[in-house]
């Protein structure tokens, strides 16, 4: 039987130096997916591999971004590692708690360069996934305000799309984590943008989730039942 990761050879951006990363094999079996876009998958969760960390000076960010430094980030980031000591090894199969504490790192180092609260706000809400996975419900909704927080400036300040995220995708998901975070009068305010704008009718799976969410939260504001008919296709 295929072994579901594989092992490559990068080199680090900060250091130079080479090292092995973890990676999902060919395209994973999704089950089902959560309303904040969380996916779940049959054999392996590629969350726990997204993060690539230098075992040799501690490095780390995702995948996609790993080696996108510009001069003064690499610069910063070598000034704040200089004679620090690594002791950090995250190649081969990862634990959730590993994977948790990859996603911490790769925070702290977007954090200290100021990385675009876009890229902050899809690292929190991957971290999200992983205390849910875990049923850590108290780190989770922490992880997930942040995430709220961070989406709704990349909405204010970035060009869109953010990634593949639209306009209405993104409004969609600052109020469906809103609502996850008892935040209702925000999540009101950003699903009803969503629900009240004709283009988002263009976008029908998140329109219905954002009408979803909506009634939801309404419901949790008044303390009312979410009626049937106000989810149904």
């Amino acid at each position: 039987m295929t072994e579901p990761t594989y092992s490559v050879e990068k080199e680090c951006p900060v250091c130079q130096q080479k090292f092995n990363v973890t990676r999902t094999r060919g395209r994973q079996i999704l089950v089902k997916q959560d309303s904040d876009f969380c996916s779940y998958f049959q054999d392996i969760n590629p969350y726990y591999y997204t993060i690539w960390v230098c075992p040799h000076c501690g490095y780390a960010a995702t995948d996609i971004y790993f080696a996108e430094l510009s001069v003064a980030a690499k610069d910063k980031i070598a000034k704040f590692l200089a004679n620090r000591a690594v002791n950090v090894n995250y190649s081969g199969n990862r634990t959730r708690e590993q994977a948790i504490s990859t996603y911490k790192l790769a925070i702290f180092f977007a954090e200290l360069i100021a990385a675009p609260a876009s890229k902050l706000a899809d690292l929190y809400l991957k971290l999200s996934w992983l205390y849910r996975e875990g049923e850590n419900g108290a780190d989770e909704k922490s992880a997930l305000a942040i995430a709220c927080e961070q989406y709704e400036q990349a909405l204010f300040r970035e060009r869109l799309p953010i990634g593949t995220l639209s306009e209405a995708a993104v409004s969609y998901l600052i109020g469906e984590l809103a609502r996850r975070t008892d935040q209702t009068e925000k999540a009101l305010l950003y699903l009803g943008k969503v629900v009240g704008n004709p283009a988002a009718k263009l976008e029908p799976r998140v329109f219905k989730m954002a009408r979803a969410a909506w009634h939801e939260a309404k419901a949790a504001r008044d303390g009312e039942k979410v009626p049937a008919e106000a989810v149904a296709d």
